[in-house]
């Protein structure tokens, strides 16, 4: 199949898909598969949790009250669970890779099942402006979740996502969707969703990462991370990927917005810690706690949350393991843990506005 967005000045088209900056990626063989799921069953992984990934009660009374409160929205971001964040910025309610359901798996009744609950569900979300989808795998793009999404009131939100995927959403009616490519933006206007919100572009940024949803697309559809640059917040979203030269492109490329004078880099990154064991199996695809610390550097950041941990059992580390490498990680490198924070299932972390020329004022 040819891939019908195929530009060849760009280095990571193909005329049959898409593939990495720095890596390309490959499949793995069916006998690389069994050698891992052989390994895994000798060594007795994954092995069984240390102690229970922490859930709390939702601030849903803060939740609502922030999500009407336009520009003087208090920037926040609260950890529904895996890689699913609700991030209120600049007036609106964005939504990273939407799951909400049992399994992240083609069907219901099979496939990898949540260990903890969401932190809201989606009757307790407010109203979503925007979802940020970073590529099509099932623990990405939640079908079930997608059509929930699309029936809340007011209509289905916004959603961004890479180059690609539009056709999938066209199919099960859903037609609010903006496809982009690596370093191409799309500006959230005031007019194109509610008067209440900060002119705020979206950025797809790359990713050491791959696609697929069935056995005979893979890479046909590409994936990425999102910079969102509010003026009361800058927020990165990296979605799935490996440690890869693409961050200190990313920081490179946001150098202007990010000087001393404009409030410096981005104020909150949401990292994955998680599903990275086996390395010589993940380790192209998955980057472990270390590795995110090296991001968290990369990017010139100055707060990360951990996501894409303690919901869905997808590798041999333990469920509750990726906090206490991340801990690990995080003395070698000499950095504060509360810059790199691990939250509950469904707390929420403030932020401070960020000050610059283009901040809102309240």
């Amino acid at each position: 199949m040819k891939n019908p967005h195929f530009d060849p000045s760009r280095q990571h088209h193909r005329p049959d898909g898409f593939q990495n900056t720095y890596m390309s990626f490959r499949g793995k063989k069916w006998h690389e598969i069994l050698r891992w799921r052989w390994q895994a069953w000798r060594a007795g992984h994954p092995r069984a949790l240390t102690e229970p990934v922490p859930v709390v009660a939702p601030e849903l009374d803060f939740v609502h009250t922030n999500a009407q409160a336009g520009l003087a929205m208090q920037p926040a971001a609260t950890w529904i669970g895996h890689i699913t964040v609700l991030a209120q910025i600049g007036g609106l309610n964005i939504l990273t890779d939407p799951v909400f359901s049992e399994r992240c798996f083609p069907v219901q009744w099979a496939g990898p099942k949540r260990h903890t609950p969401p932190g809201l569900t989606l009757a307790q979300l407010p109203r979503i402006d925007v979802v940020l989808l970073s590529h099509n795998h099932y623990d990405h793009l939640d079908e079930g979740s997608m059509r929930a999404l699309a029936q809340q009131p007011g209509g289905m939100p916004l959603v961004i996502c890479p180059l690609g995927h539009k056709a999938w959403f066209a199919r099960r009616g859903m037609h609010r969707v903006v496809e982009l490519d690596w370093w191409d933006s799309h500006v959230l206007e005031a007019n194109s969703l509610h008067a209440a919100h900060a002119r705020m572009p979206v950025t797809l940024t790359p990713a050491q990462h791959w696609s697929a949803r069935t056995a005979t697309d893979a890479l046909r559809s590409l994936w990425g991370g999102f910079a969102v640059l509010s003026p009361d917040c800058h927020l990165f979203f990296a979605g799935d990927t490996a440690y890869s030269k693409d961050f200190a492109d990313i920081r490179r490329h946001f150098a202007r917005e990010h000087t001393p004078e404009h409030g410096g880099g981005f104020d909150l990154a949401l990292l994955p810690i998680g599903a990275y064991e086996p390395r010589w199996f993940m380790k192209d695809q998955h980057c472990n706690p270390e590795e995110a610390v090296r991001i968290f550097q990369d990017l010139g950041c100055r707060r990360a949350l951990s996501v894409h941990w303690g919901t869905f059992q997808l590798t041999d580390e333990a469920l509750d393991e990726p906090p206490r490498a991340l801990a690990r990680a995080l003395r070698a490198a000499e950095i504060p843990a509360e810059r790199f924070a691990v939250l509950a299932v469904g707390e929420t972390m403030r932020l401070a506005r960020r000050t610059s020329p283009d901040a809102p004022s309240t």
